[in-house]
């Protein structure tokens, strides 16, 4: 792990982009590189989606999906092989990513007040800088402000061929992953709260042509760049690594 020196400013990177892009990949390899922490909007959601289904909650109902996560505790635990996520204590990193919660995921994510609540965590954990963080609206609702802001995109068949690998690496493959991943698309973009979008200062990254290395040096560059320059993105308040209730 490359580690700043203690006089390098830390900084607020966010990436952000459709699901199959790479995201999760490239920030939790950025992370190691930099020294950061690798927060997973991702799997705040889906953390928060196993909750509601130990709970009996349904994935439609915001009002009540809004009180458990105010009684629940979301920890993201950073280590050499990436973040463990834990749930009131309990480590579910494994669990969070099954077909049931993925699914869930998505759908509580339609909901404003949902989403209302995890940005005001989202940015109290990543305030002090030093993070990495990657979802779909980081760079346009989390942190407007963020140093430095990337949308990872690339074409739908080729993220599709993305997805079936990384199913096929954690033994659970979905029987319509290509079908799965236009509706998630399709929710993603059209949601009314925080449509999938690239800020309007973001860097844009096609991976479909390119190698996961590539993709990573290019980041790391522009990382260092902005590093360099001195300037920087909003506060938002003290740092917290977190949800505590």
């Amino acid at each position: 792990m490359t580690q700043d020196s203690g006089n390098t400013r830390k900084l607020i990177i966010a990436i952000d982009g459709p699901a199959g892009a790479g995201k999760s990949t490239i920030a939790a390899r950025l992370a190691r590189k930099l020294g950061y922490v690798n927060l997973e909007s991702g799997a705040m959601y889906r953390a928060l989606a196993l909750q509601a289904i130990e709970n009996d909650a349904s994935f439609d109902d915001e009002a009540a999906l809004v009180k458990l996560a105010d009684t629940s505790r979301i920890q993201l635990e950073p280590t050499i092989t990436g973040n463990r996520t834990l749930l009131d204590g309990k480590d579910v990193s494994a669990r969070i990513r099954e077909r049931d919660v993925t699914e869930g995921a998505s759908r509580i994510s339609v909901h404003p007040k949902v989403r209302e609540w995890m940005v005001s965590h989202q940015r109290a954990m990543g305030a002090g800088g030093g993070v990495v963080m990657e979802g779909r609206d980081i760079g346009t609702k989390v942190f407007p402000g963020a140093d430095l802001k990337i949308f990872l995109d690339a074409d739908p068949v080729v993220r599709e061929q993305r997805r079936m690998a990384q199913q096929k690496i954690s033994g659970d493959v979905a029987p319509n992953v290509a079908s799965d991943l236009r509706e998630r698309d399709r929710r993603d973009r059209t949601r009314a709260a925080s449509p999938l979008v690239a800020a309007h200062d973001a860097v844009v990254i096609n991976s479909t042509s390119m190698s996961e290395d590539d993709v990573l040096a290019r980041v790391e560059g522009l990382a260092r760049e902005r590093q360099g320059l001195g300037i920087g993105g909003s506060n938002f308040g003290a740092s917290s690594k977190s949800m505590n209730h």
